[in-house]
């Protein structure tokens, strides 16, 4: 059978999966990205908190920590480069009882083993002092002034968007189900539809689903649980209750409930977490909501003075393992990339870097891209100066002053630019993370016949 012949495959178009092909894109590699959705990061990667982390909780002597620790350095940067919105709020780890204040110089000892040294134990009036709104019974906590708040949607958009023009490629729709080895090493790898393609090298960062590729190279190390967070979106005129994240003491079901802001305006309280064994199920419950609304109560009450304006669910890659599923199998040619969790976007490129070692390891020339092939990424952040606000982009072309989403301020020219970009948005959904259109106070009401009508082209 006659197939097309990478060097590379990466399968998954994830924060993690689009940062590889980025960190390999700038050699001579034929690089192929493989993606069961129409769009980059759609999967795990496009609900979460979207913290930038210092990696000061991680287990140390971690690969998570170390590759946390990296990322974060690395992805500042590039973010700063790529137009990326992120803001250095500082995060403030609250303690609502003895049990969780005695916690506090453990933590801060955790923090300093994993290399972070800016950590503060604050006092109860001294938490208050930074965040007045928080409800009663605060103690004391920990700050941790360089966590911060970003966007994922653009990053991941990014990172493929740069990876695309050095040469990657990105075969959308397209779900890996079978893999055969060849006479030469190389794989045959067929897709749920029949079509295939031949790769010498195999890259799974399959999110969600890297325990099923894994087993498919016959090994098991470790089993992916979805791990739903439910997260509800407070309206914007909330934001002004809290300048800090505010986290709570971690337990080992995760890193429990927060409150922040978010770089969109907005304020989000949650995730929950939940073991299921469905991999696709994101839907938002009662018990969820009402959970949520009770840790509002008793951390910021005053939330509760303003609407909810969305709710939304992600499906986190949870394992048996405190720690990241990295390995490699030279002999197969193939690379595991499992188990990536709430610290993925951080680490991102940090992976990346170390995937990009092991690819080596095994005799795989790849150099990183040029610094110039970043690309300067739509401004969406809300603290950011946005397209309706630049009277020299207006003058270029007056699209960007006619408004089609009035509570995102969303122009009819940044739709259009989302709709034939790189890595153009292909549906509602990839208009949403590219421009936030439909994500404001009335949740696409007004607009969303009219953002339709541009994705089908009438208007």
């Amino acid at each position: 059978m006659e197939t097309e012949m990478y060097d590379v495959a990466i399968i998954g178009a994830g924060l993690v999966g689009t940062a590889i092909a980025r960190q390999i894109s700038g050699g001579d590699l034929r690089v192929v990205v493989l993606e069961s959705h129409d769009d980059v990061g759609n999967g795990t990667s496009k609900a979460n908190t979207a913290i930038w982390h210092t990696g000061f909780d991680c287990t140390p002597g971690t690969l998570e920590s170390r590759l946390v620790r990296r990322g974060h350095a690395l992805l500042g940067e590039y973010a700063q480069r790529a137009n990326i919105a992120l803001e250095r709020t500082g995060a403030i780890m609250v303690a609502w009882n003895q049990e969780e204040l005695a916690a506090l110089p453990k933590l801060q000892a955790k923090a300093i083993e994993n290399g972070y040294d800016n950590s503060q134990i604050l006092s109860a009036d001294q938490v208050r002092d930074y965040e007045q709104h928080l409800g009663e019974g605060v103690l004391g906590g920990l700050m941790i002034p360089d966590e911060g708040i970003m966007c994922t949607w653009t990053t991941s958009i990014a990172f493929a968007t740069q990876a695309l023009s050095n040469g990657v490629e990105f075969k959308f729709l397209w779900q890996a189900e079978s893999f055969i080895r060849q006479t030469d090493d190389s794989w045959l790898v067929i897709d749920k539809e029949g079509r295939s393609l031949t790769t010498r090298y195999i890259i799974n960062s399959a999110g969600l689903h890297s325990d099923d590729i894994n087993r498919s190279f016959g090994h098991g190390e470790f089993n992916i649980t979805a791990r739903k967070g439910q997260l509800l979106v407070f309206d914007k005129l909330s934001n002004n209750l809290v300048s800090h994240i505010i986290l709570p003491i971690p337990t080992k079901m995760g890193k429990g409930v927060l409150v922040s802001p978010t770089v969109y305006g907005n304020v989000i309280v949650g995730p929950t977490a939940e073991d299921q064994i469905d991999k696709s199920d994101r839907s938002i419950t009662a018990h969820g909501i009402d959970f949520l609304l009770n840790k509002a109560a008793t951390l910021m009450p005053e939330l509760l003075n303003f609407e909810v304006t969305a709710m939304y669910a992600g499906l986190r890659a949870a394992t048996e393992h405190s720690d990241y599923q990295i390995s490699s199998h030279p002999e197969q040619n193939y690379v595991c990339v499992g188990g990536i969790r709430s610290t993925g976007l951080t680490a991102s490129m940090s992976i990346a870097e170390y995937v990009a070692e092991l690819l080596t390891a095994m005799g795989v020339e790849s150099r990183e891209p040029d610094a110039t092939t970043i690309p300067v990424m739509p401004t969406i952040g809300e603290r950011f100066v946005r397209p309706f606000q630049r009277d020299d982009m207006i003058e270029r072309d007056k699209a960007y002053g006619e408004i089609v989403c009035h509570c995102e301020h969303v122009s009819r020219g940044e739709i259009r630019d989302a709709l034939n970009s790189p890595i153009p948005a292909r549906s509602l959904d990839g208009v949403k993370r590219r421009t936030r259109a439909t994500l404001g106070r009335c949740q696409g009401f007004y607009c969303k016949a009219q953002v339709r009508a541009m994705i089908e082209g009438k208007q």
